[in-house]
C-alpha cells in the first residue's frame, strides 16, 4: 500500500504518469478507505491510463470492462457454457444419474466475464478491475453494479453468493455522456480530470516521449493548448497531443511548420468540420503560437 499522498505521486510519475496534487490525493484516499475511484473528464486526458500504471504499479492483473450501450450480465459477470453443459448431460445420459442435473451448474462449466474474474477467489493478489465509459452503459446494468461496489460479491442462483478474498482496486471511468447515479457515487471517491495546463503537458509529453526535441514538443503543445481555446467538435486530448509529437519523429520534423500540419491533421483532428476550421486562418495562428 502506497503511505502518502507525495509516495502515490512519485510511484505513477516512476511509471510515466504525470498526476498532480488533486489527483494522487484522490487516488491515496480511495486506496486507503477501499473505495472505487470515479474519474470524469473529456476523452484522452488520461483516465484509463491510471488504471493501467496501477497494475504495473502493484505488480498485478489489470481487469478490464469496457461498457457500452445493452452491455448485459452475461457479457459482463458471467454466463453457462450452454455447449459444454449439453454434451456433459449427453454423456451422462446411459448413466443414469439423477445428479447430473446438478452437477452442469458448478465453476467447470461457468464463463467468468471480468467482474466475476475480478472477485474470483483463485486471485492471489488484489487485481485492477477497470470498469471503462461506465457512462455508455444502460442505467439498469449501473445499478447491478452497487452490490459489486458495496460488499464485493456477486450472486449466481446456482452457485450462491461469491465473495472477494482480496477486495479489487477499483477504478471507473465515464466522459459524462450522462450522469450517473448518486447512489453510485457515494460508493466512490470522485475526481474529474480537466485538460492539463502548458506546463503539465509539456512535462508529460518529454517523460512519455524523451527523445523528442524541446523545441518541436513546445511548439506541438502550444499548438494544441491553442486549438482547445476555439470551439471545436471535438478537442484534442493528451492522447491527441501524445500521437502527434510521435507523428512528428516518424517524420523527423524538428520544428512546426503550416505544410506539416496540414500534413498531419488526421493524427490531432477526428472531424471534418475541425479540420476545415483549421485550413483556414487558424493554421498560421497555430505556427506561430509556437514560435
Amino acid at each position: 500500500m502506497l503511505p502518502s499522498v507525495e509516495a502515490t505521486a512519485q510511484a505513477l510519475a516512476q511509471h510515466a504518469y504525470i498526476a498532480d496534487t488533486g489527483l494522487s490525493t484522490s487516488l491515496f484516499l480511495a486506496l486507503r478507505m477501499g473505495k472505487a475511484l470515479l474519474l470524469e473528464g473529456e476523452p484522452g486526458v488520461g483516465k484509463t491510463e491510471i488504471a493501467k500504471v496501477l497494475s504495473r504499479v502493484f505488480d498485478t492483473p489489470l481487469i478490464r470492462l469496457q461498457c457500452y450501450e445493452g452491455i448485459d450480465i452475461s457479457q459482463a459477470v458471467y454466463e453457462w457454457n450452454y455447449p459444454r453443459q449439453l454434451l456433459a448431460l449427453q454423456s451422462s445420459a446411459r448413466d443414469d444419474d439423477d445428479g447430473r442435473s446438478e452437477a452442469i451448474y458448478s465453476e467447470h462449466f461457468l464463463l467468468k466475464r471480468p467482474l466475476l474474474q475480478a472477485i474470483d477467489q483463485a486471485n492471489s493478489s488484489a487485481p485492477i478491475l477497470l470498469i471503462d465509459e461506465l457512462d455508455r452503459a444502460d442505467e439498469e446494468f449501473e445499478s447491478f453494479l452497487l452490490e459489486l461496489l458495496s460488499d464485493f460479491q456477486i450472486t449466481i442462483p446456482e452457485l450462491g453468493t461469491l465473495r472477494a478474498r482480496h477486495r479489487p482496486i477499483v477504478i471507473i471511468t465515464s466522459n459524462r455522456t450522462r450522469e450517473l447515479h448518486d447512489a453510485l457515487k457515494r460508493r466512490c471517491v470522485y475526481h474529474w480530470i480537466d485538460y492539463p495546463t502548458r506546463e503539465k503537458e509539456l512535462a508529460i509529453v518529454c517523460c512519455k516521449l524523451p527523445g523528442i526535441s524541446q523545441r518541436l514538443a513546445a511548439q506541438v503543445v502550444d499548438a494544441v493548448q491553442t486549438l482547445r481555446r476555439h470551439e471545436l467538435a471535438k478537442n484534442p486530448g493528451v492522447a491527441e497531443t501524445l500521437d502527434w509529437c510521435e507523428a512528428l519523429q516518424h517524420l523527423n520534423a524538428r520544428e512546426l511548420s503550416p505544410e506539416l500540419v496540414l500534413a498531419t491533421l488526421g493524427v490531432v483532428l477526428k472531424y471534418q468540420d475541425d479540420v476545415d476550421k483549421l485550413r483556414g486562418g487558424l493554421i498560421n495562428e497555430l505556427v506561430q503560437e509556437g514560435r
